[in-house]
């Protein structure tokens, strides 16, 4: 009687958690479906236009303090690299005059 009872016990409670995980597989399944459509549906009326930001041309802005300060610096390091190539003419001059003597 034990096997019996036991065996429809068990039975009992497979089918309950099988009908337990049926129903939950049935409503995330609605619920995905209902999700898709509703994903689908954005996509579809989506606006064909994108908003994009203004050119990079636009966007500088010319600060003429800036600018001098840059330019000045920019002519004080050419101004010092024409002086650091003209010394090493110089050097080389010197050292040719040094080796070889006289004028070269």
């Amino acid at each position: 009687m034990s096997f019996v009872a036991g065996s429809l016990a068990g039975a009992l409670v497979m089918g309950g958690i099988y009908h337990g995980f049926s129903n939950l597989v049935q409503t995330r399944t609605a619920q995905h479906r209902a999700d898709i459509h509703v994903l689908s549906e954005r996509i579809a009326n989506a606006s064909t236009t994108i908003p994009s930001p203004p050119p990079a041309s636009t966007r500088i802005t010319h600060h003429p303090l800036t600018s001098l300060i840059q330019s000045k610096w920019n002519e004080e390091i050419a101004g010092l690299f024409g002086t650091a190539r003209r010394w090493e003419q110089r050097a080389v001059e010197l050292g040719k005059k040094v080796l070889y003597g006289g004028d070269s």
